[in-house]
């Protein structure tokens, strides 16, 4: 199952942060949407991502606010601007300036809406157990990327089975921690490979809420266990108090990113263990070959106490060694000669 036709394949989460880049410059929330498009496209990402969502589709009034004090129906509304018209323009947007556009929904309303405009769907990890939702969107026939933060394996494998009961569509299925930021001893990133031990044949990757290191090594490492699809929160100021500023990746995370994963690939090189063209020579060369210890006479039958093994290589292998042992002699070989099998009989 491919859903892209290249890898790694980068997806710039934007979320609701263009909210608080359009406060910071000033400018209306769609022009701040659309300039950290740019910016993604600038860098070289392949696709941006937004939320659709209506607060009062997504969280009850009755929210208890002892569970996560940050999330109250108040805190969720002021991001809910947007709807299919402005969400319809931003596609629009992207596929003019040739950048993937996705979304989330996280309602059914704009699962629908969606399908007008988007190619692709994307399933948060708070809906992996919402069956019918799922269901919903894989009923639109189009690739699912589902993410599994706070997931057992049971559950995925519950929420793919719901995928598969009412489509065919390719199914890539993103290893998380729903904890933000995720502090890097939660990363987990071998679970990427005990996901992609579970799910042969589907396409495996990985939605990054850790604080960008120094040298994104967290995200080229989830590539080099076999994240094929790697994503990120995106944003073009860290220091904003908004949303996810402080673990979201900027424009020289980006660029640092793709210069490792460019110099992983080149380095990672041929999976199945050969000699490389680089070694010709070494082969030829620092190798050793079956070489006379002692002047051996015609007619003599050769011994192993009259061999030893030097370089260079271009002689008889001393893997061989069997095939000279015995052999009688056709003319006089000197000491230090390199045998080779015209000179036995």
């Amino acid at each position: 199952m491919n859903i892209f036709n290249r890898y790694p394949y980068l997806i710039a989460d934007i979320d609701v942060n263009f909210y608080d880049i359009a406060g910071k410059e000033g400018m209306s929330d769609m022009a701040a949407a659309k300039f950290m498009i740019d910016e993604a496209k600038e860098c070289g990402i392949d696709a941006v991502k937004f939320q659709s969502f209506k607060t009062e589709t997504l969280i009850s009034k009755n929210y208890p606010n002892d569970l996560k004090l940050s999330e109250t129906p108040a805190s969720y509304k002021k991001f809910d601007k947007f709807g299919v018209g402005e969400y319809r323009e931003l596609a629009e947007y992207c596929q003019q300036i040739g950048i993937k556009f996705l979304s989330t929904p996280f309602d059914f309303e704009s699962a629908d809406y969606l399908d007008e405009f988007m190619d692709i769907y994307k399933i948060s990890s708070s809906d992996l157990t919402n069956i019918p939702f799922i269901k919903h969107i894989a009923s639109k026939n189009k690739p699912i990327i589902l993410s599994t933060g706070a997931a057992t394996l049971n559950e995925i494998k519950q929420a793919v089975n719901a995928i598969e009961e009412v489509s065919t569509v390719d199914i890539a299925i993103m290893h998380s921690v729903s904890s933000y930021p995720t502090e890097y001893e939660d990363a987990n990133l071998l679970m990427i490979k005990d996901l992609v031990k579970n799910f042969p044949g589907y396409e495996i990757g990985y939605s990054d809420n850790t604080k960008p290191d120094k040298d994104m090594v967290v995200l080229t490492t989830a590539y080099n266990y076999g994240a094929r699809i790697l994503e990120k929160p995106f944003t073009t100021d860290k220091n904003l108090s908004g949303n996810a500023h402080c673990y979201s990746m900027d424009p020289d995370d980006v660029i640092k990113l793709k210069w490792n994963l460019l110099f992983l690939s080149k380095i990672n090189g041929m999976r199945n263990k050969q000699p490389v063209i680089c070694e010709s020579s070494s082969r030829r060369y620092a190798r050793r070959s079956i070489v006379a210890i002692r002047d051996i006479k015609k007619g003599e039958a050769i011994s192993a106490d009259d061999l030893t093994f030097k370089r260079p290589g271009t002689g008889i292998s001393p893997s061989r060694i069997g095939e000279i042992i015995g052999k009688t002699v056709k003319d006089d070989i000197l000491e230090d000669t390199l045998l080779d099998f015209d000179m036995v009989e």
